[in-house]
């Protein structure tokens, strides 16, 4: 225990980022936060930013505000997104609806580029979101699911999606980071698997926009969706984000053919025209006041840099792991995430049959895990707002709470 605790001091002494802890609100009562992968913590510059807000933008410039600066908001900050996190060029990202809005709208569009083909291939163990809204799309537009079954701990691998992809397959769905282990999917060799079968590749980001560096660009991904209010700290059901590469724009028709995402979107007119570039990916009112609290978070990513971000999170994860094997393993815990830091995002999932117990334990003890059905629980070590020594605090609360 000593040596551990050693340890994590020493990693927090020389952490580059750890100037950025400081940045976020105090949990009164919370000793150790390990949820930062399902809903990362508020700034304390937030109240600031939105009473600037209230007082200015919506309060003083009213409804002028639309043409300042709401109106292209979506695509502003989208390129930042896709600048800061991405890897993705200009003009290609945008902030707009739910992840599950936005994925219906990208899986229905791709599929309908592809009217001769009748598959689209998803992972069996996909969020559910993300398994929904494929069959929901199949059934709608006559397809078939394929489903991949890859090791639950190891994830999807290029072998597995060269096995199910054919010239039937229109578009395949795949997280870039599995929701429940943690595993990284190897982007690029998945995505020239999936081109070389003619077919479109679509990723999910919600586990690795903002703590894994991602070339969308360079791995020539066709489409991406993910969401805001994990390590892009955008406060609940803050806005996704989309993105549709260059080459797809005015090939892809999204279909839900809202005003915002008009050629004219004050004309009025009779009959829909899309809008130009990836604009016509938007549908209704873009919800600003959701898209207020990423902005500080943003700006901190800049400041710290992806790699800096992806270099901690496998220092903390690393940490994890190492007390695992020490604290846990002994109690009958099985890893059930990759056990090197570059096979994995942001979290380290373990397993017991009594974990279902054990995290009421620790939230009532303030200590807040993730708990996933059936035995899981999910360490979700947030980067800039995670000490080394509070990824250890939660390890050893639960080993204590389980023994």
């Amino acid at each position: 225990m000593t040596d551990l605790f050693a340890e994590a001091r020493e990693l927090d002494a020389r952490d580059p980022l750890a100037g950025h802890l400081d940045a976020f609100v105090d949990a009164p009562g919370v000793s150790a936060y390990l949820d930062g992968n399902s809903l990362g913590r508020p700034l304390r510059e937030l109240p600031d930013r939105l009473a600037a807000f209230i007082a200015g933008d919506w309060g003083t410039r009213l409804i002028r505000s639309w043409d300042e600066q709401w109106m292209d908001l979506p695509t502003a900050l989208g390129d930042r997104i896709g600048a800061l996190c991405l890897g993705a060029a200009p003009g290609q990202t945008v902030v707009a609806d739910s992840t599950t809005v936005l994925l219906y709208k990208l899986i229905r569009a791709a599929v309908d580029a592809r009217p001769d083909r009748s598959e689209i291939v998803v992972e069996e163990g996909n969020f559910p979101t993300d398994r929904f809204i494929a069959e929901g799309v199949a059934t709608e537009r006559g397809l078939t699911l394929r489903w991949v079954s890859p090791d639950p701990v190891a994830g999807v691998q290029v072998t597995d999606i060269e096995a199910a992809v054919s010239d039937r397959t229109a578009l395949v769905v795949l997280s870039h980071v599995d929701y429940r282990s943690g595993a990284l999917a190897d982007m690029s060799a998945i995505t020239d698997a999936v081109h070389d079968a003619g077919a479109l590749m679509l990723w999910d980001l919600c586990h690795s926009a903002g703590v894994i560096p991602t070339e969308l660009d360079a791995c020539e991904v066709d489409l991406a969706v993910g969401c805001t209010y994990k390590y892009l700290n955008g406060g609940p059901g803050s806005p996704a984000f989309a993105y549709v590469a260059a080459r797809h724009h005015g090939v892809l028709r999204q279909p839900v053919q809202g005003w915002m995402g008009a050629g004219d979107v004050f004309a009025m007119g009779s009959s829909y025209t899309p809008g130009a570039g990836i604009r016509q990916f938007i549908s209704g009112t873009p919800p600003v006041l959701g898209m207020l609290a990423m902005q500080g978070m943003l700006d901190l990513i800049e400041q710290a840099g992806i790699v800096a971000v992806r270099e901690k999170s496998k220092t903390l994860t690393d940490l994890a792991v190492r007390a695992f094997d020490l604290e846990l393993a002994p109690l009958g815990v099985r890893l059930l995430s990759p056990r090197e830091a570059t096979d994995r995002g942001g979290h380290v999932t373990i397993g017991h049959p009594d974990f279902a117990e054990v995290t009421r334990t620790l939230w009532a003890d303030g200590v807040i895990p993730d708990f996933r059905y059936p035995d899981g629980i999910r360490l979700g070590l947030s980067p800039l707002s995670t000490s080394h020594a509070e990824a250890l605090r939660g390890v050893f609360a639960v080993r204590d709470a389980l023994a």
